[in-house]
């Protein structure tokens, strides 16, 4: 067995986990973070090869730690899930993140977006979706043969690789999973369950309320079977009775 070993200059380059910035400038980016990272972590959870990050430094280039992105959420599909202190793509089988998502704030700058957009086309994100909550503003870019090249039509647009659907409404951005439920909050996650938990005891109060109307009407019959049994048995003794004192009881 031949090992490969990294030359001692490649080998003492510190790839941070830390790029210095702030995750969010604000509650509502945070929140669009958090609700797009996790959802999509949902949606894949049963597939053991799709990695999904939030704020993540991905490192494209060994033995450069000055080229960087930490995309707001990603998705890698090809690579399992765990942890990870950055996105090492040589250590990941050289697997690009395909897929790229990015919050506009308040504190953003158009030249540094700009600068983000060349270095997703430059190594190799499929598809790139920049987000303004302020306008309700969607943009997508999608590799093609010239590169990321921006969709015309983002309301309504299907994800290739995730197959999610984005719709904008007037006040927000909504996405929908293949099935077609929406993408919702922990908050949301929380109260469906409760309402979920709480109609199923319902249903299960009303099947016990059903076998118990099943139950009582079944020995309201068995009563009335046992009242027509003693009065039948009641009127063959008084038969026999007539017959043993000479009274025929059919002409009665």
């Amino acid at each position: 067995m031949i090992t490969q070993l990294q030359s001692p200059k490649k080998s003492q380059i510190v790839y941070p986990d830390d790029n210095g910035e702030p995750m969010s400038d604000n509650t509502e980016q945070f929140r669009l973070i958090v609700w797009i990272k996790e959802n999509l972590e949902l949606l894949f959870a049963s597939m053991a090869d799709v990695f999904v990050a939030g704020n993540l430094l991905w490192y494209p280039v060994e033995g450069n730690n000055k080229i960087s992105q930490a995309p707001d959420a990603m998705v890698v599909f090809g690579r399992p899930k765990g942890y990870r202190g950055s996105y090492q793509q040589w250590n990941e089988e050289n697997i690009v993140p395909q897929v790229a998502f990015e919050i506009w704030s308040p504190g953003n700058r158009l030249t540094p977006m700009l600068q983000k957009l060349r270095f997703y086309e430059q190594y190799g994100v499929e598809e790139y979706y920049l987000y303004n909550p302020a306008n309700v503003d969607l943009t997508i870019w999608e590799r093609r043969d010239r590169g990321l090249e921006p969709i015309e039509q983002v309301d309504g647009w299907v994800s290739p690789r995730m197959g999610v659907r984005f719709q904008l409404s007037e006040t927000e951005l909504q996405i929908f999973r293949p099935d077609g439920t929406p993408f919702v909050s922990f908050v949301e996650l929380a109260q469906l369950r409760e309402q979920a938990e709480l109609r199923a005891e319902q249903e299960q109060q009303r099947a016990e309320q059903e076998r118990q109307r099943a139950d009582q009407e079944r020995q309201r019959a068995e009563q009335a079977e046992t009242l027509l049994e003693q009065e039948r048995s009641r009127s063959q003794a008084l038969e026999a009775r007539l017959r043993d004192m000479g009274v025929d009881p059919n002409i009665l």
